[in-house]
C-alpha cells in the first residue's frame, strides 16, 4: 500500500488511521453496524446515491453485504491524507457476489473529517475492475483490454 501524508501533521495522520480502521473493522472484520459510529460523524453527507445520509445507513448498508457476502473485503492500494481530507483508491470485493474469481470493483473514496478524526461527508468513482478479455463488463462487454497496466 502507498501511503501518502505529512507524519508531522497529526489531523491527517489520524484522519488516514481512522479511515484505514473504518475500511478493516467495517467491512474486512465484518462488524458493520457495532462499528460504523466509531468512525463516521452523526452529521455524515453521502453523495453516492445508492445510500442515506448518517452513519446508521452506512452501517445498514455494509452490514447487508458483510452477511450476504461471505467473501466481501476491501484492499486499500493508496490513501492520501491532507488536513481534513483522505483519498482512498480501494479494490473492493465480492460485494455483489460470492464468486471467489471476481475482480472487484475499483474505487477511489473522497472523505471529508470532522475535527473529531469523523467521515462527515463522502463522495466515490467506481468502475469494475474486468479482466484481460472484458475490459470495462457493464460500458463495453467484451471488448479486450487495451493495455497490460492494471487498475492498482
Amino acid at each position: 500500500m502507498i501511503e501518502l501524508f505529512d507524519s508531522n501533521d497529526g489531523r491527517a495522520v489520524r484522519n488516514k488511521t481512522n479511515i484505514l480502521g473504518f475500511y478493516d473493522l467495517v467491512i474486512n472484520q465484518k462488524k458493520s453496524e457495532a462499528s460504523v459510529a466509531r468512525f463516521i460523524s452523526p452529521a455524515y453527507v453521502q453523495h453516492n446515491p445508492l445510500i442515506a445520509d448518517g452513519p446508521d445507513a452506512l452501517g445498514r448498508f455494509f452490514g447487508q453485504i458483510t452477511r450476504e457476502r461471505a467473501r466481501a473485503r476491501v484492499v486499500v492500494h493508496k490513501i492520501i491524507a491532507v488536513g481534513d481530507y483522505v483519498w482512498a483508491h480501494v479494490n473492493f470485493l465480492n460485494l455483489f457476489n460470492d464468486d471467489p474469481n471476481d475482480t472487484g470493483i475499483a474505487g477511489v473514496d473522497i472523505y471529508k473529517m470532522d475535527a473529531d478524526g469523523k467521515a462527515i461527508e463522502h463522495w466515490d468513482t467506481l468502475q469494475l475492475v474486468g479482466d484481460p478479455r472484458n475490459a470495462a463488463p457493464w460500458l463495453a462487454p467484451n471488448v479486450p483490454r487495451a493495455n497490460a497496466n492494471g487498475m492498482f
